[in-house]
């Protein structure tokens, strides 16, 4: 997301909303990408949105497009509405000649038009001021900094080696419910975006169409849940959804019993779940993390994962 100042220069640039772009929409904004990221130094959208970008657009999503008297695209922005729990999210590109005359400002204001609730995540890579001064200025808070983080899944992978007395299977739903939550809560007392959900948290992601029981792998010692693994899987739509690109499995969050920290079952469901993601034929496996949590960084890049780009969040609240 580049820096943009207020200005009036942008009532000049035509703007379209539309769910899906044509052949040719398609090809302008590629080469507005590629002009951003020779000027940059960085791409300026994310792999996922980019390969929705190239299809042309899919049911839930919007693409805004600007383009100048000229005719040529100089702006772009994408909005994903499929996440119902932490809310929309986009991400945005601006032509290196449209900056500072209020473009990316006007981009933003028909993100949050679009939006259904008034939320939005905006997405910047790499940590650019000026992305953060114009977000700030529009009443976004700056969130966190997120490390995302890959690993080939044909790589080695160690087998687990649980502690003694502790055994791991999928989550029961309906069953596990209440001991997952309160597990969660101890977890991740420090992380209230995470160890504040709800019972209505929870059911929400339960019934995502990318939900697999088989996939919520769960520890118990002895009646006592001590640890979780939740995987993801990015690009299977059994729904009968499109996704157009290859699947890509992710560690989606990992917790550990504060008084099981130091046996080494983190690093050991981090591990099942990954066997778990390469039995269902994924090349690949993701993660994000927060770039201040070095200790989990550690053991990502002890388990062959590296860092593979950042991603700065900014949020809003209506």
């Amino acid at each position: 997301m580049p820096a943009q100042q207020p200005g009036r220069g942008s009532a000049r640039h035509v703007v379209d909303v539309r769910p899906r772009l044509t052949a040719g929409q398609i090809t302008a904004v590629g080469h507005l990408l590629d002009r951003v990221t020779e000027h940059d130094g960085m791409r300026p959208i994310s792999e996922h949105v980019w390969l929705h970008l190239r299809e042309g657009g899919d049911d839930q999503g919007q693409h805004i497009v600007a383009t100048d008297p000229a005719g040529m695209v100089v702006g772009y922005a994408h909005l994903d509405v499929t996440d119902p729990v932490d809310g929309p999210s986009a991400e945005l590109a601006v032509d290196p000649s449209a900056r500072r005359v209020g473009l990316g400002r006007r981009l933003i204001d028909e993100l949050v038009r679009h939006s259904p609730d008034g939320r939005l995540r905006l997405w910047a890579h790499g940590e650019q001021a000026g992305a953060a001064e114009l977000a700030t200025s529009m009443g976004f808070r700056h969130a966190r900094v997120l490390w995302q983080m890959r690993r080939s899944l044909f790589a080695p992978l160690p087998r687990p080696r649980f502690p003694e007395g502790v055994i791991v299977r999928p989550f029961r739903v309906g069953i596990d419910d209440a001991a997952w939550l309160d597990l969660n809560a101890r977890a991740f007392a420090q992380l209230p975006d995470q160890g504040g959900w709800t019972t209505v948290d929870l059911d929400r992601r339960l019934r995502e169409p990318w939900f697999d029981a088989e996939g919520f792998l769960v520890a118990w010692s002895g009646d006592r849940m001590v640890g979780f693994h939740w995987t993801k899987v990015h690009g299977a739509t059994p729904s009968g959804g499109q996704h157009h690109h290859e699947a890509i499995g992710e560690v989606y969050v990992v917790g550990v019993d504060p008084a099981e920290r130091g046996t080494g079952l983190g690093r050991s469901l981090t591990l099942a779940g990954l066997h778990h993601l390469r039995s269902l034929s994924l090349s690949q496996a993701m993660l994000y993390v927060d770039a201040t949590n070095t200790a989990a960084i550690s053991l990502y890049e002890s388990l062959g994962f590296a860092r593979w780009d950042t991603d700065a969040l900014f949020r809003r609240t209506p």
